[in-house]
């Protein structure tokens, strides 16, 4: 198992870990395969919940500050003796971090990682690229623009 796909350098993996990290709980139940199909799964990591500071900066560009705390769940599982998944989500759903944890590694498997990349990853991908863009347009109809005038110019 010299393949690409089994090593953490695999180009597209934090493309796919982003995706399922911003997937629902639904659409990643809706992909699991039957029980039967899954080869044994064996924890590494329990799914937990912890905290993460969010950082901002003043005005998206400046000096940077601390926004505040956001729960987070994390997981790793390994897929019999292959690939190590792993999963960071928003959120206190640990379903939702195991299931993109098995995602991960049945995607650095490679009878598994066309398959998922087509029937998973594209379509999550394109849904949540339109959803980004929907609420771009949403959003962008409310801008304001300010201006001041000058004394003597009014």
């Amino acid at each position: 198992m010299t393949s690409n796909i089994l090593t953490s350098d695999h180009p597209t993996r934090p493309a796919w870990l982003a995706v399922l990290a911003r997937a629902t709980l639904t659409q990643l139940e809706d992909m699991l395969p039957a029980a039967g199909e899954l080869p044994e799964l064996k924890p590494v990591r329990a799914p937990e919940i912890g905290m993460v500071m969010l950082r901002g900066r003043v005005g998206g560009t400046g000096n940077p500050f601390n926004l505040g705390e956001a729960s987070v769940v994390r997981c790793a599982v390994r897929l019999g003796d292959g690939p190590l998944g792993v999963s960071y989500a928003l959120g206190r759903d640990k379903r939702r971090a195991e299931l993109a944890a098995l995602f991960d590694a049945l995607l650095q498997d490679p009878q598994h990682h066309d398959n998922l990349q087509r029937d998973l990853i594209a379509p999550l991908a394109l849904a949540q690229a339109q959803a980004r863009a929907q609420k771009q347009r949403d959003v962008a109809g409310s801008k304001v623009e300010f201006f001041t005038f000058v004394r003597g110019e009014a």
